[in-house]
């Protein structure tokens, strides 16, 4: 049985940043498209960076703190939307899959057999788009009542975010391969 990581003053500082770039990509603001109740943001990309440079449980974290501080009023989404307000509107279901949208590419992440881009991608596409579409998608619709199909615009831009992802998490891992080691195999040793 694995023993339970404990957090150490690196992990909290190393989820405090990326909470920071998360809120710093919305600084841009957003970019509302053809009447879309759910605006084109930059913060998907810090969502998917979390997952891929600090790992499922960490970058899930950073995502959730983001989370809190919105749901505490702070203006830290895109276009300096905060406040509990933002949890009833038609990006609702994005928002709730952003923290299991980092998850998920983290644990892929930590399962790549290389730091090929291509993996990083994937990663990225499984949960930076995948997850977070699977829950934002449906509660887009239910609330807005337009087609599931008006959902697709959000395909491109995206597809531009985990490809970045890919290019600079291949390049820190690179350089820092400590911060998110390869999945240790198991060993056995005969007796």
């Amino acid at each position: 049985m694995r023993p339970v990581q404990r957090s150490t003053s690196r992990d909290v500082a190393l989820i405090a940043t990326f909470a920071a770039v998360i809120v710093v990509l919305g600084a841009p603001g957003q970019l509302p498209l053809f009447g879309s109740a759910v605006p084109i943001t930059l913060q998907t990309l810090g969502v998917m960076l979390a997952g891929a440079l600090l790992g499922a449980r960490r970058g899930a974290l950073a995502v959730l703190v983001v989370l809190v501080l919105c749901a505490a009023g702070l203006p830290v989404l895109a276009g300096g939307r905060g406040g509990l307000s933002v949890f009833a509107g038609p990006s609702v279901g994005y928002l709730l899959g952003w923290p299991l949208g980092a998850a998920l590419t983290g644990w892929l992440t930590a399962r790549r057999p290389s730091n090929q881009p291509q993996w990083f991608f994937t990663a990225a596409l499984a949960g930076g788009i995948g997850v977070v579409y699977l829950i934002g998608v449906p509660l887009q619709v239910w609330i807005t009542q337009l087609p599931a199909w008006t959902s697709v615009m959000f395909l491109p831009g995206d597809l531009l975010k985990a490809a970045l992802t890919a290019f600079v998490a291949s390049g820190v891992h690179r350089a820092r391969p400590e911060l998110l080691p390869l999945r240790r195999r198991r060993t056995t040793t005969s007796v």
